[in-house]
């Protein structure tokens, strides 16, 4: 009888415990994690689209060869090239700068953050085999921010303040 008493006594202690971390976890601001989200997001596509660049809108010679030569769209087991590839290119180069800079701002976010859900869709059928390693986390993270904005710590509310 001792036995059960005390395991009842731990269990309702752990169980107290676990209730106060919860607690503890969710006092963070939500505006937190999600600041995160959008760095960790824009940092691989503005990195990404500073190498296709020479100059100001002057495609580098690595993007110019990469969607002329290398890359191919992998869809229903064909490997298709790029159409237009030199305009496909510079639309890739100007979306890796000009949205991860407006995910960092928080300014239109979602939109943000939805053009980068669909250029990971694209890389994905461009490169099938980094869907574990980077476009799925890539996409997850896109998906949330389009979901639940940019949070507090952003341009966007002080811009467009949240009807409720």
């Amino acid at each position: 009888m001792k036995t059960d008493a005390a395991t009842r006594g731990s269990g309702a202690a752990l169980a107290s415990l676990v209730a106060r971390a919860e607690g503890l976890l969710a006092s963070v601001p939500q505006s937190l994690p999600l600041l995160a989200l959008r760095l960790a997001l824009a940092i691989p596509f503005f990195k990404s689209g500073l190498t296709k660049w020479d100059g100001f809108l002057t495609l580098s010679q690595g993007a110019r060869y990469l969607f002329e030569q290398e890359f191919k769209l992998h869809i229903f087991g064909s490997a298709i090239p790029y159409p237009f590839p030199l305009a496909m290119a510079t639309a890739a180069g100007i979306g890796e700068l000009i949205l991860p800079i407006l995910l960092v701002l928080g300014l239109a976010t979602r939109f943000a953050a939805l053009g980068l859900l669909l250029m990971t869709a694209i890389i994905q059928l461009t490169i099938p085999d980094g869907w574990a390693n980077f476009h799925l986390p890539w996409a997850a993270m896109a998906l949330a921010l389009v979901v639940y904005g940019g949070g507090r710590i952003a341009i966007d509310p002080l811009v467009m303040p949240c009807r409720k």
